[in-house]
């Protein structure tokens, strides 16, 4: 549910072998042209990863799981295209209470509702044949529910801001978690939903608590951060997502050196995954290592900018990281231009692109350029986005004295 750090990108390497047969999974998991799917969708591929994951739907349309995979892209690809998958934007609660308003196109928004509704149907049929639930397979129509209905709590808290919704379906999927592992207790997969949310409901201020009605629902972190590790460990289809939310979930606790060796750990194996190279730099400047975070991020835009080293960078979320960092470190003249570029990237969210004008006006007014600062705070006001819109009419007031 909440806070989920579905944040899966990795990097493209040899077309995948058949994985070894493994009873603790859905078998359609272990299918090379799954793996390939998976191998684009790391990739941030997505076009690339939908086309296979099409192609598999389509030879098996009556395996959920099938459909679980494009429901897995369609989510992530907007949330990218949003500018949603910087974990900078999670790693504090205040995200909770953000005003932000993202608006994700019709046909995106109802493709993801009949994908998840899909999925439960399916499912529900499957388990509604065995109502005794004596039969083994019934552990992977659990799973493979409890993965929909995961995935769409993702969206909805992250797109939506839609907290008891996404309470209900979180809880919901970790139920169905817990009865694939009551099935089989080796079902690795399953063990992320439930650590997931054992360390969200651990972690949710007791007011977020009492307003989406989680008030008695347990939770634990250090039992959220076990159950993670396992499946990052033995996990098939939720190895990568579990390392990806037991690095942010460590950050969110100030535990950054245990969060950057899960990290830098990931950005070696994948060294051409933007999102897990950034990330390190997010550590660095979170644990307090600014100048060398500054470098990172350096790296990250410099290699992002050689043609087809990253696909698909989305270079404002580097240039908006490695400005925060230099603003905290007093580097004013360097962060205006860093802010200044971020909004500038052609691609770009108009939410992102006003934090940044915001920014970039204050750094201006630090730097006595009031004319500029201006200009750049009645660009804030523009139509669009209009979450930054109070702090911006404050600095067209009075010249920005913070830092």
């Amino acid at each position: 549910m909440m806070l989920i750090a579905l944040l899966a990108s990795l990097t493209p390497g040899a077309a995948p072998a058949q994985v070894p047969a493994n009873p603790h999974t859905a078998q359609l998991n272990l299918d090379p042209m799954v793996r390939e799917g998976f191998n684009a969708f790391y990739n941030l591929d997505f076009d690339g990863a939908l086309k296979t994951f099409r192609v598999v739907a389509q030879q098996h349309p009556n395996d959920p799981m099938a459909w679980d995979y494009i429901l897995l892209v369609t989510i992530f690809q907007e949330l990218y295209v949003q500018d949603l998958l910087d974990t900078t934007y999670y790693a504090r609660d205040n995200f909770l209470t953000n005003k932000r308003q993202v608006d994700v196109p019709p046909n995106i928004r109802s493709e993801i509702e009949l994908l998840t509704n899909k999925v439960i149907q399916m499912t529900d049929a499957e388990l509604k044949a065995d109502p005794n639930g004596v039969n083994p397979n019934d552990k992977d129509a659990y799973f493979e529910r409890g993965y929909a209905k995961g995935l769409h709590a993702a969206f909805l808290t992250l797109a939506d801001h839609s907290y008891a919704a996404a309470a209900r379906q979180g809880y919901s999927s970790r139920n169905d978690s817990e009865a694939a592992l009551k099935i089989d207790p080796q079902y690795a997969d399953a063990k992320m939903a439930v650590g997931i949310q054992q360390f969200a409901v651990a972690s949710l201020p007791g007011w977020v608590r009492l307003l989406v009605g989680m008030m008695g629902v347990g939770g634990n972190k250090e039992r959220g951060l076990s159950l993670l590790r396992e499946s990052a460990a033995h996990g098939v289809v939720t190895s990568v997502e579990s390392r990806t939310a037991l690095s942010l979930f460590l950050r969110h606790d100030g535990r950054y050196p245990e969060a950057l060796t899960v990290q830098r750990g990931l950005a070696k194996e994948f060294p051409h995954d933007y999102l897990y190279r950034l990330e390190v730099a997010n550590l660095l400047k979170d644990e307090g290592h600014g100048e060398e975070a500054i470098a990172e991020y350096k790296h990250v835009i410099d290699d992002g900018m050689k043609p087809g080293y990253f696909f698909g960078p989305r270079l404002q979320l580097a240039w908006f990281g490695m400005a925060d960092t230099m603003r905290g470190y007093n580097h004013i003249q360097d962060a205006a231009y860093a802010y200044t570029q971020a909004a500038q990237t052609p691609d770009c969210s108009d939410w992102l692109r006003k934090r940044a004008e915001l920014a970039a006006g204050q750094m201006d007014d630090l730097l006595h350029n009031r004319a500029a600062a201006v200009a750049m705070y009645r660009k804030v006001l523009t139509p669009g986005d209009q979450s930054q819109a109070e702090a911006a009419r404050r600095g067209l007031q009075a010249p920005y004295q913070g830092k």
